[in-house]
């Protein structure tokens, strides 16, 4: 079980590309490594999902601070590169319909 998180902040937005699994034992890492962004004001985060093999709630817990935290900085969060599975986990507890998701990824985002 480990993941990898690489941030790179571009002119426009920042993006992160996770891969990996995310669990209890991988989520504080993701949280380390992503909750500094949060406390912008304007910031616009995005994550791709594309390499993410796997997620459990605990995973969902590290996105929904994730989104609360940009929420309440007036900056926003879009999860990209969704697979089916990860999609559904996001549709069956009703985060995809609060969330900014986008199974494709997008050139530019």
């Amino acid at each position: 079980m480990n993941i990898t998180v690489d941030v790179q902040e571009l002119e426009q937005y920042t993006k992160v590309v996770l891969s990996g699994e995310i669990d209890a034992f991988t989520a504080p890492k993701l949280r380390e490594s992503v909750f500094p962004y949060t406390e912008q004001k304007g910031m616009k985060l995005v994550i791709d999902l594309s390499d993410v093999t796997y997620m459990d709630s605990t995973g969902l817990g590290v996105f929904v601070g994730l989104f609360k935290n940009l929420s309440a900085n007036d900056s926003t969060l879009q999860l990209v590169g969704l697979s089916d599975r990860l999609k559904r986990l996001f549709d069956i507890t009703g985060l995809a319909d609060i969330m900014n998701i986008n199974s494709e990824v997008e050139g530019g985002v």
